[in-house]
C-alpha cells in the first residue's frame, strides 16, 4: 500500500536531479462495498499537485488550485462533471463484469485507471502511459509502440482482444497520449507557473538515534520533487551500506527525502564522509560533512522534554506527522483496498474553458464482452 500511495502522490520518480520532468496524471478509481468511501473518485494532478477532484458523493468536478479556477469557467466544470458521472456508471458496470470473470461474489473490490504523460523540460523527451488495475493487480495496459493491449492475467484477454480489434480506438489513444496530453500539460504548467515552476532549496540535517544507529541525511523543504540525496567518502560516491528512502510530501507542498548510512564512529571519524543533496532546477548542491558537531541526536539527552528542538524526536517526527496526514488524505481520496499496484505511471488531463481532454471518456469502451 505504501508504494502505491507514493505513486499516487507522484513522488516515486527516478529521474536524475538535473532533469526537470513534468507530469500530468489522472486517477479514476471505482470500488464496491468499501464502507464510508465514495464508490467512484477522480483525482487529477500536475507535477504531483492535485488540480481537480470528483467523487460520486458530491457528483461535482471541482478545481483544487486557484490557477485552475482562474483559467476555466462554469461551462468547463459542468462539462467535465457530466463526463465523470458517465465514467462513474461505466466503472460500476465494469466492476460487476470483472467480479464475474474472477468468479467473485461480494466483498471489497477496486478498479483503477491511470493514464497521462511526462515531459522532460530540458531534453524534450516524453513518456506516456495508460493502464488499468483490478484489486491491486495489473489488469490491462496500452502498448504505444504496437497500438495493442497487454493482458498480464487470463481474465483480461477478453478485453485485450476486444480493444486490439478497434484500430480507430487505439489510434485515438496514441494521438491523445503523445500529442494532446503533452500540449495540455504545457498549458497547465503555464497556468500554474508561479507554483509549479518554482524552485525551493533544501534544508539538510544529519540525524542519528544512538551512536550505533545509521546516520540519516534528511533533506526537506525542497521543490520540485526531483532530488538526489547521496553519500560521498573522500570525495567519491559511496554506495556501500547506504539505504535510500522515498521522496515524500510535506504538508506545505514541498518534499522531503532521507538516505541512511550505516558506518561506525571510528570509520567516519577517520575518513571524510559527506551528504550531497541535488535538487532539480537548482545548480547549487547542498553538502553536509559528517562530523560530531553536525549530528543531531537524542543520546545523552534523556532529560529533555518531548518538545525540545534539539531532540531527534522533534526533528524527525514533525515532518513525518505532516506526511502521515497527507498520506491519509490521499488514501481517502484515492480509495482503500488497492494493494501495491507497481509500475503504473499514469493518467489523464483536462483542457481549458471551452473544451476538455476528458473528451477521451466518450470513447471509453468498458470491459464488457460486447
Amino acid at each position: 500500500m505504501k508504494d502505491f500511495i507514493l505513486l499516487v502522490l507522484g513522488v516515486g520518480l527516478l529521474h536524475t536531479a538535473s532533469a526537470v520532468t513534468h507530469s500530468m496524471k489522472y486517477f479514476y478509481t471505482g470500488s464496491s462495498e468499501v464502507s464510508n468511501f465514495p464508490e467512484f473518485v477522480v483525482v487529477g494532478m500536475v507535477d504531483g499537485v492535485q488540480m481537480v477532484h470528483y467523487d460520486s458523493n458530491s457528483q461535482r468536478a471541482v478545481p483544487k488550485q486557484d490557477w485552475m479556477t482562474r483559467h476555466t469557467d462554469t461551462q468547463y466544470w459542468e462539462r467535465n462533471t457530466g463526463i465523470f458521472m458517465n465514467s462513474q456508471q461505466i466503472f460500476k458496470v465494469d466492476i460487476n463484469t470483472l467480479k464475474q470473470r474472477f468468479n467473485q461474489s461480494g466483498g471489497v473490490h477496486t478498479l483503477m485507471e491511470m493514464y497521462g504523460c511526462e515531459w522532460d523540460e530540458d531534453t524534450g523527451v516524453t513518456e506516456v502511459f495508460k493502464q488499468f488495475g483490478y484489486d491491486g493487480e495489473d489488469f490491462v495496459a496500452f502498448d504505444l509502440k504496437t497500438k495493442t493491449w497487454i493482458a498480464p492475467t487470463p481474465q483480461a484477454v477478453i478485453t485485450k482482444h476486444k480493444w486490439d480489434n478497434d484500430m480507430s480506438y487505439n489510434e485515438y489513444w496514441k494521438n491523445y497520449l503523445t500529442q494532446t496530453c503533452i500540449e495540455w500539460l504545457k498549458k497547465y504548467l503555464d497556468y500554474g507557473k508561479s507554483t509549479l515552476k518554482r524552485t525551493v532549496p533544501s534544508s539538510v540535517s544529519l540525524l542519528q538515534k544512538t551512536p550505533s544507529s545509521p546516520v540519516t541525511c534528511h533533506a526537506t523543504g525542497f521543490y520540485p520533487s526531483g532530488v538526489m540525496v547521496s553519500w560521498q567518502k573522500e570525495g567519491q560516491n559511496h554506495h556501500e551500506d547506504v539505504e535510500h528512502g522515498e521522496t515524500l510530501h510535506n504538508d506545505d507542498g514541498t518534499f522531503q527525502k532521507s538516505t541512511h548510512l550505516t558506518v561506525t564512529p571510528e570509520e567516519w571519524k577517520n575518513n571524510k564522509y559527506q551528504c550531497v543533496v541535488q535538487v532539480a532546477g537548482i545548480k547549487e548542491d547542498f553538502i553536509k560533512v559528517l562530523t560530531e558537531s553536525e549530528i543531531q541526536t537524542n543520546w545523552g539527552k534523556t532529560n529533555r522534554g518531548a518538545n525540545d528542538p534539539n531532540t531527534i524526536g522533534s526533528i524527525a517526527m514533525e515532518p513525518v506527522i505532516g506526511v502521515a496526514v497527507a498520506l491519509l488524505v490521499i488514501v481517502v481520496i484515492v480509495v482503500v483496498g488497492v494493494v501495491i499496484w507497481r509500475k503504473m505511471k499514469s493518467e489523464k488531463g483536462f483542457v481549458p474553458t471551452s473544451t476538455s481532454d476528458t473528451d477521451s471518456e466518450n470513447s471509453w469502451k468498458g470491459f464488457q464482452k460486447t
